[in-house]
Formats: structure tokens, C-alpha cells, sequence
């Protein structure tokens, strides 16, 4: 699997994580890292970074961790802990790891802030199918 291939796929592709400012920076085998900043429209009733937002940041973390074994791999399963609030302007990187490769992965993706303190946590089980993940050339 062609990873730069791969992170320029979901950073395109997945449109409802681009137009909400995150991308994936950085995937490996089993591992992934994505990055947003809060802004305005993140920001919930309460002056704080609305949980759907965190949620979207680990979620595209996960999709490229789960799918860097060059399989096609979907979620099945995901759950999410709010540990801290994030506040407009915070930095926020998602880092994801698988701890089981096989059909059905187990992955862990933790929410940091510019500070490194930890913002939340999420855990998630894909499915991963006997089809090849074939991203189109995104040139």
C-alpha cells in the first residue's frame, strides 16, 4: 500500500472530515495521525468544541489506520469518551493505532490538544473485507 497514495485519497475523498478542517497527516502500517484546528463552527452552545467534531477528527484517524493494510476496511463499531474540553484555537491531533490487524481490527485513536493533554478517546472495530482498497489516482 502506497501511503502518501492513501493519505491524499481520504484527505480528498472524504468530504465531510475535509470541509470540517481535518486531514490525515501522517499513516503507516496500523497507525495513523490526523490533525484540525477549532474554529467558530466547531464551537457548541456551551463555548466548547462540539463532541461531533472530535468524533470526526478521530473517525478519519481511525479509516486511515484500519485501511493501511491495503484492504478495504469499514467501521463497525466505534465509541467515544469526552475526557477534557477543546476551546477555539486549540490544536487538536488524533493518533490512531491498531491493537489487532486481523478481519476484524481493534483500533484505539487518542484526541491531544497543542498542549499534549489528553482531549478524548476513542475505540473502534472495523470489518475488513477480501477486497483489495484500490483508491483512484488523486494527481
Amino acid at each position: 500500500m502506497d501511503f502518501n497514495q492513501l493519505k491524499d485519497f481520504l484527505n480528498r475523498f472524504d468530504r465531510f472530515a475535509a470541509t470540517s478542517g481535518a486531514q490525515v497527516v501522517e499513516i503507516d502500517l496500523g497507525y495513523a495521525k490526523a490533525e484540525m484546528t477549532v474554529v467558530d463552527d466547531h464551537v457548541n452552545g456551551a463555548g466548547v468544541c462540539q463532541g461531533g467534531a472530535l468524533f470526526t477528527l478521530a473517525d478519519l484517524a481511525f479509516a486511515a489506520a484500519v485501511n493501511s493494510s491495503g484492504m478495504m476496511t469499514v467501521g463497525v463499531s466505534n465509541s467515544i469518551t469526552y475526557l477534557r474540553s477543546a476551546r477555539k484555537g486549540d490544536r487538536l491531533t488524533a493518533i490512531a493505532r491498531e491493537e489487532h490487524h486481523h478481519k476484524m481490527p481493534f483500533c484505539e485513536v487518542r484526541i491531544t490538544n497543542q498542549d499534549d493533554e489528553l482531549v478524548c478517546v476513542m475505540t473502534g472495530t472495523a470489518y475488513r473485507r477480501k477486497q483489495p482498497l484500490m483508491p483512484p489516482s488523486v494527481d
